[in-house]
């Protein structure tokens, strides 16, 4: 099979120079090129086509730079994947950065065409040996590796340092707000995942989203839809526009029909006031003051990846001081004890209740101990996720 190469580089006379000169391994099957103008859009390129392998990557580019598309790839943890990073031989700090950050090698521009071949095809031996291991320990390994695999990815690619004056935002505004999160992954691996990002200064972008299917599938996908997400709000764009955009992404790249819900909420930290869009995640909660629990309202939105085109409508929330938001994906309410009963919404509310005046790392841990004294012994079946965000 041919080798699959992905070159990321704004220059555009890129695709016709290395096309010509790799014109006879392409013509005998060897080689397969494609190409990406910026690093969204080497992501969505990955996502058509999983069995890339080797990525040349330019640092300098609009959109989404090298160095960050090469902490994305790092992201999914796949061993078959090897980054070749290309730029000005002036560029040494970002080419050392590159090689520190696990990049396989570097070519500086203008390319010596010769000398890239060479790297590639010391690219090739090692995907070689790869692949050759990989089919000695499969019979043995592979239900074991995939679920590790993707344990590890999911909670690599989590956040976990929840203060919030480490992050890019005024000091006095994400000094007014505690935040915390957990995903306790179930044997059966699945791809929920939360996050949270500065948006811009004043303004806190918020994630709560689950992946259908289970295994490494999963993961990995949701790896994708997660630096999609991110990506595309940091942009500063509206929810409902960012659900709208990553929507759109997914659809036209989606393999075996797998989708995403998701909650995503942008909220300002000044006023309290928060845009959210639901595309088909479990409502959040609001805990009032006085201990009153309330639903924030849907709109009927589709999930992420199932149709492109798709208009998504959004909502406005204002979360009062010592007000509590809590997201949660369905892995709590569905938690089943030895009965196969579930845990529900009403004892997750008649909780949340009593949780008013509590820190967000205080709910999460009553949530997952009053869980576990539910289920007692039963086995764990999905994933179970948590955030809270309280305005003090």
């Amino acid at each position: 099979m041919a080798v699959k190469i992905l070159s990321v580089d704004d220059e555009v006379d890129l695709e016709l120079l290395l096309t010509q000169y790799f014109r006879r391994k392409i013509r005998k099957g060897e080689y397969e090129f494609y190409f990406a103008h910026n690093g969204l859009e080497a992501l969505q390129t990955m996502l058509q086509h999983p069995d890339i392998e080797i990525i040349l990557s330019d640092i300098n580019m609009p959109e989404m730079d090298g160095l960050t598309l090469l902490a994305r790839i790092n992201e999914m943890r796949n061993p078959a994947i090897r980054v070749i990073m290309v730029s000005a031989y002036g560029d040494m700090d970002n080419i050392r950065q590159a090689m520190n950050n696990g990049a396989f090698d570097f070519a500086t521009k203008p390319i010596d065409l010769e000398d890239l071949e060479r790297t590639i095809e010391k690219a090739v031996e090692q995907l070689e040996f790869v692949h050759s291991a990989q089919k000695d320990s499969k019979e043995l390994k592979d239900i074991h590796s995939d679920l590790s695999v993707a344990r590890e990815i999911q909670q690599a690619i989590l956040p976990h340092n929840f203060d919030l004056t480490g992050y890019k935002l005024q000091t006095d505004c994400a000094s007014g707000y505690r935040l915390a999160a957990s995903m306790e992954a179930a044997k059966d691996v699945g791809g929920d995942f939360y996050d949270f990002f500065a948006v811009d200064p004043t303004h806190l972008g918020f994630v709560m989203a689950d992946v259908s299917g289970k295994g490494v599938p999963a993961a990995i996908f949701m790896a994708v839809s997660r630096t999609l997400i991110k990506a595309t709000g940091m942009r500063g764009i509206t929810s409902s526009e960012c659900m709208s955009t990553v929507n759109d992404m997914l659809a036209d790249e989606s393999v075996n029909s797998m989708f995403v819900t998701v909650f995503y909420g942008i909220i300002d930290l000044e006023t309290g006031e928060i845009d959210y869009t639901n595309a088909g995640h479990n409502p959040p909660y609001i805990v009032h003051n006085n201990g009153q629990v309330e639903e924030i309202p849907t709109a009927g939105n589709m999930v992420l990846g199932a149709f492109d085109g798709i208009e998504f409508r959004s909502g406005h929330i204002t979360l009062a001081k010592g007000e509590t938001i809590y997201l949660f994906t369905d892995g709590v309410t569905e938690a089943e004890n030895m009965a196969h009963e579930q845990y529900g919404e009403e004892k997750l509310t008649r909780l949340l209740s009593k949780t008013s005046q509590s820190a967000p790392d205080e709910i999460i841990h009553s949530v997952l101990s009053d869980i576990h004294d539910f289920v007692k012994n039963a086995p764990q079946s999905d994933d179970i996720t948590q955030l809270s965000i309280r305005r003090l």
